[in-house]
């Protein structure tokens, strides 16, 4: 029986394809481990150039994070930019970055409503700080369009506060060439035609065994056993017994997001841009979806958690930075675990010959898994090398349960510091206000009463007053020196 899929914003996925389990013997160019964002990619475009695949999924399509996310699409990696630069050096940055804007590009191509209907495509992507940080704004926005030639604008605290509501944030960068869709839509459409241009996908076929040695490498679930010349490994943190060492290099976060009921006009009084919005510290992220219901984001969490116990959470987060809405009625929560590597950056290449990996996505994975699957299914098939790019970005342990451990402990201290950090800003701005009112009530008060204000001293030279009197110095009974010798000229007859 068919599965129902729930869409974050356009209700249910009635028409998505029912895909048998592997129960016997197959032989194929590529078998792809995982029915995720990148799995499917792989799949798609190694089909449309002529290869035969199969995929191999333990669970069913877009059952994890890729099902399960805000659908924003935009350039980038979770790595930030400048730690990206100073990682690899500018020339190969620029490559990478341009390598995320190919797959940014991919999305956008592929998600139309004429190839998958529903998908609900809007523009604009916003990332707000939550301080004053407008010296860090230039530089990064002189980053962005000069040396990685990006289409980004600076928006100063008045427009974001104009288009947003609320005085929590300051000042902006908004990407017009940023965009979301429906994420579930999209995961079912990838599916969808990658099954039309000829790769078979099996749900509720988990891999037993891995054997990548030999031209042929074998792979062995519980019903059947399939050989294949390349393997992509595409599994995320659920890659399972077989792959073990695989996926803990990967550290599992999850992030649930709440979907409100209907709010109505009052949303778009408060709640302008319809666009994503993401402040600069990761904390906050939300757009409106359906014209008037709000998607937003919760914290993230090193833990599995069922996603009803965030609906509070999220529910006092919105009220907190728009408390016009107070507090809204929350109609589904929905969230997954991505994989985030040490470095940041997201895990694509060979790791040996006819064993490929595409995973380690993290919080940017749209745009990224979409440039994966194209460099690995035309590295396989072409012979290209630009996943050389990633080779800095090695496999490097996430420390198991003690770095998810430390990843809670750290996430816990950076909302903190983040909150602290929006609070001291807030008082200052205030500050700086309340002084400014002083000061207009100040010069209000003289005015009318007819006087200036005081001034301080004046410029110029002041006047030099004539020195005292010298002192008279007592001589022969206080008649001073002066007075006696005019005294013996008299006596002597020379006056």
């Amino acid at each position: 029986m068919p599965e129902t899929f729930t869409s974050a914003t356009n209700g249910p996925d009635d028409d998505a394809p029912f895909r048998s389990r592997l129960s016997f013997d197959l032989d194929v160019d590529i078998c792809v481990v995982g029915a995720g964002l990148a799995g499917l990619t792989v799949a798609l475009e190694a089909a449309r150039l002529g290869a035969s695949v199969a995929v191999l999924e333990g669970r069913h399509v877009g059952w994890n994070a890729s099902g399960h996310q805000l659908g924003t699409v935009m350039p980038g990696y979770s790595l930030p930019i400048g730690d990206l630069i100073e990682r690899v050096g500018l020339e190969d940055a620029r490559e990478l970055w341009a390598l995320s804007k190919e797959g940014a590009d991919y999305v956008r191509a592929a998600a139309t409503e004429e190839a998958m209907p529903g998908i609900a495509l809007t523009e604009g992507a916003l990332e707000v700080s939550n301080v004053d940080a407008g010296e860090t704004l230039i530089s990064r926005l002189q980053t962005l369009s000069e040396d990685f030639e990006t289409e980004v604008e600076g928006w100063q605290v008045d427009r974001v506060r104009d288009q947003l509501g609320t005085a929590r944030y300051f000042h902006g960068i908004y990407y017009p060439r940023a965009f979301q869709i429906d994420g579930r839509k999209y995961i079912h459409g990838l599916a969808a035609q990658a099954r039309r241009a000829g790769a078979r996908i099996f749900e509720d076929t988990p891999v037993v065994s891995i054997d990548p040695s030999g031209i042929r490498k074998r792979i062995v679930t519980p019903s059947a056993r399939l050989r294949a010349s390349h393997i992509v490994l595409a599994g995320n943190v659920h890659l399972g017994a077989p792959l073990r060492r695989l996926s803990e290099t990967l550290l599992p976060v999850w992030r649930y997001a709440a979907v409100t009921e209907p709010l109505g006009e009052r949303l778009g009084e408060v709640i302008a841009f319809k666009g994503s919005v993401a402040d600069s510290d990761g904390i906050d992220q939300f757009r409106i979806v359906d014209g008037d219901r709000l998607m937003w984001a919760s914290p993230e969490t090193t833990w599995e958690a069922r996603p009803r116990r965030f609906a509070p959470v999220i529910q006092r987060r919105i009220a907190t930075i728009f408390p016009q809405l107070g507090k809204v009625p929350i109609a589904d929560v929905f969230g997954g675990a991505v994989g985030v590597t040490v470095h940041g950056m997201p895990q694509i290449g060979q790791l040996r010959k006819g064993l490929w990996v595409a995973s380690g996505f993290g919080r940017q994975g749209l745009n990224t898994s979409a440039m994966a699957g194209q460099v690995i299914a035309r590295s396989i098939l072409w012979g290209e090398e630009r996943w050389k790019l990633f080779s800095p970005f090695e496999l490097v342990w996430a420390g198991g349960a003690t770095g998810r451990v430390a990843g809670h402990l750290i996430g816990l201290w950076g909302r903190g510091h983040s909150a602290a950090a929006g609070a001291l800003a807030r008082y200052r701005e205030g500050a700086r206000a309340r002084e400014r009112v002083r000061e207009a009530r100040l010069a209000e008060a003289n005015r009318q009463a007819g006087t200036r204000p005081p001034r301080g001293p004046p410029a110029g030279p002041r006047p030099v007053r004539p020195p005292p009197p010298r002192p008279v110095a007592a001589q022969d009974g206080g008649i001073s020196a002066a007075t006696s010798q005019e005294s013996e000229k008299i006596r002597d007859g020379s006056v």
